[in-house]
């Protein structure tokens, strides 16, 4: 049977790829996110590759009061119940900027936890009724530890890695799956001209999207994506505090 899948921040490089890679499989989606136009654009593209069923809805993730009617038309548009939501967006500021710019900061918090929690919380009422289906978001390997070079953003997806963990145990009892994505530096609008893309450090989208849905599939926790930062944060997580605090990173 074909999946029915929302995917929030439709428009973000990783989102798109992820959609390509589920529509490939047979699923139907609910694009959602900010821009009309270049969602209907994305859209357009994957109802004639995949000949898949492809709605898409507007979305201000940080207009909390409208979140509760965009959950309920997204549960409206399919004569079956969704299975799944993914959380694709984010926000990263420069570390020395948001420390002394308190807007900048509570932009991070509100669209890399506050929202998401504000979704995900409407979207568990549905799931845990139906008793199947997975909730996922992207969090990152920069809420492993907090390092002095990105605290602010790291500690936003400190924030949503244990939100997760805690849903996941909750749900778990109502036969409801909960993925954590983890990646490591990714290729993205959001790292232009921070990260060198040519990097062995650094990932592609589509690796990262093709990792997430496998997880999808084989219903993983946590996952680190690409796999070898599941090693590199398990090393940078065991550096003594006495140390740690001494060191650039």
């Amino acid at each position: 049977m074909s999946e029915r899948i929302l995917l929030i921040g439709a428009s973000s490089a990783i989102a798109q790829e992820l959609a390509r890679k589920l529509c490939q499989r047979g699923c139907h989606l609910i694009l959602a996110g900010r821009h009309e136009e270049e969602l209907e654009s994305i859209a357009t593209d994957l109802r004639i590759r995949y000949q898949s069923t492809v709605h898409i809805v507007t979305l201000d993730a940080l207009d909390f009061p409208e979140h509760a009617s965009f959950v309920q038309r997204c549960l409206g548009l399919f004569d079956q119940p969704l299975d799944g939501a993914v959380v694709c967006y984010g926000s990263m500021h420069d570390q020395q900027e948001a420390q002394v710019n308190w807007e900048l900061a509570r932009q991070m918090i509100d669209t890399n936890y506050t929202s998401v929690v504000s979704l995900m919380n409407l979207l568990t009422e549905h799931f845990a009724e139906r008793g199947s289906g997975f909730l996922a978001a992207i969090s990152s390997v920069a809420g492993d530890r907090g390092r002095q070079s990105n605290y602010l953003y790291g500690s936003t997806k400190a924030a949503l890695s244990a939100y997760l963990q805690g849903l996941r145990n909750r749900l778990y009892h109502a036969g409801v799956h909960v993925l954590t994505i983890k990646p490591g530096i990714v290729d993205t609008p959001m790292t232009d001209g921070i990260v060198n893309p040519d990097s062995f450090m650094v990932s592609s989208p589509s690796r990262v999207s093709q990792d997430i849905s496998r997880a999808l599939q084989r219903q993983t926790n946590v996952l680190y994506t690409p796999w070898k930062w599941r090693w590199i944060m398990c090393m940078i997580r065991l550096i003594p505090e006495q140390l740690f605090k001494r060191l650039k990173m």
